[in-house]
């Protein structure tokens, strides 16, 4: 099978990536022929699977994976890159002509069975089950089944097609960072660090066992490095162990929220500092919303104040993008169902597409 008829498998047209069969469904169907500027649904797949062609000279892709299975307290993320695209049309009409200008292509989204979140937590015959629901004329080809091994899978082709495409994953929590953290892993042979913004430190090795969630994804991310300090971590506020602690046994970086907020230029300085003395050569930003002070993005299932100023970020996903160089990065824990009114674009779903906007104009704007 080819990498294309694989991806038109394993994916779904922009913003359809949950399955809905009555509520919501206008909704989705809405968006998507808005997205693809299109008057069907037959119009839309066919734009889907036109937009698979550009991979190979793309600049970016972006990805959402509308999961919160792997959260762990109030769920809504799965709304979230639905409901973030909404906010960049509404910022931005004209936003797919946009993205082609800038040589990026919405890749669609990883189709997500819910109550499902990595391949390895299931059983043969669930696999099996799942297969044949998911992929009833392919099963023999033992494609993935769950949201987080659908986006490797997914990620791992386009860089085998594209090596140097950045990705820009829209979450869903923050377990859906892991796929780009692996695939990247794989893909690139430079010395490349994660910088995340959050309020949680998301290092521990396994969560009551899970060992891929929104808890333990930072863990195993930084494990891909060898702990070798190329995990940075900004706005740190909500942790069951203090800063020393994650940085004598695992190696991490970290400034904490209040370090970031008492002294916004020179914690900025120190971040790029520290990436220039590692030799870091490229960054993947990954921005959990619940990082940003609660006063500007409540929409979250775990929101703290006390968190970082919003342009305190957009001043440091600027300078990552023009002193060390940006190679992607993502949205998450955006919970468009926390918003008022429920489920509509709030002032966290517009701020996550302002960080989304100001992140991919950041990698694009630098030449590979």
């Amino acid at each position: 099978m080819s990498w294309h008829d694989e991806l038109g498998l394993l994916l779904r047209p922009a913003g359809g990536g949950l399955h809905l069969v009555s509520t919501g469904r206008a909704a989705q169907l809405a968006l998507q022929r808005r997205l693809y500027d299109v008057a069907t649904d037959d119009e839309v797949r066919a734009r889907f699977l036109a937009q698979l062609d550009r991979i190979p000279t793309a600049k970016g892709v972006i990805l959402g994976i509308p999961s919160d299975v792997g959260a762990g307290f109030v769920r809504g993320a799965n709304l979230g890159p639905q409901v973030i695209r909404e906010a960049l049309l509404e910022a931005h009409p004209d936003w797919p002509a946009r993205c082609d200008a800038m040589g990026v292509i919405d890749l669609g989204d990883v189709f997500c069975v819910p109550q499902l979140l990595h391949d390895e937590m299931l059983s043969d015959a669930q696999l099996a089950a799942s297969r044949l629901a998911l992929y009833p004329d392919h099963v023999a080809l033992g494609l993935p089944v769950s949201p987080l091994s659908i986006a490797e899978r997914a990620l791992d082709l386009v860089f085998s097609i594209n090596p140097k495409i950045a990705p820009f994953i829209l979450g869903g929590d923050h377990s859906t960072a892991w796929p780009a953290a692996a695939a990247l892993a794989r893909a690139r042979k430079d010395r490349w660090a994660i910088v995340q913004s959050d309020a949680h430190t998301d290092l521990l090795e396994h969560r009551l066992g899970v060992k891929y969630c929104f808890a333990t994804w930072s863990y195993h991310a930084n494990e891909l490095f060898g702990r070798d300090g190329r995990l940075v971590q900004v706005g740190v506020r909500a942790s069951g162990k203090d800063r020393g602690h994650w940085e004598t046994t695992l190696g991490a970086r970290q400034l904490w929220a209040a370090e970031c907020r008492a002294n916004p230029e020179g914690s900025l300085d120190a971040v790029i500092a520290h990436l220039k003395h590692l030799g870091v050569t490229g960054v993947y930003f990954s921005n959990d919303i619940d990082g940003t002070d609660a006063s500007f993005a409540d929409a979250t299932g775990t929101p703290e104040p006390d968190g970082l100023d919003p342009e305190w970020l957009i001043a440091l996903i600027r300078r990552l993008g023009t002193e060390i160089g940006l190679i992607g990065g993502d949205i998450m824990e955006v919970a468009p169902a926390l918003e008022h009114p429920r489920g509509s674009i709030g002032p966290t779903t517009r701020l996550a597409a302002r960080y989304l906007v100001e992140t991919i104009a950041a990698t694009v704007a630098r030449p590979a």
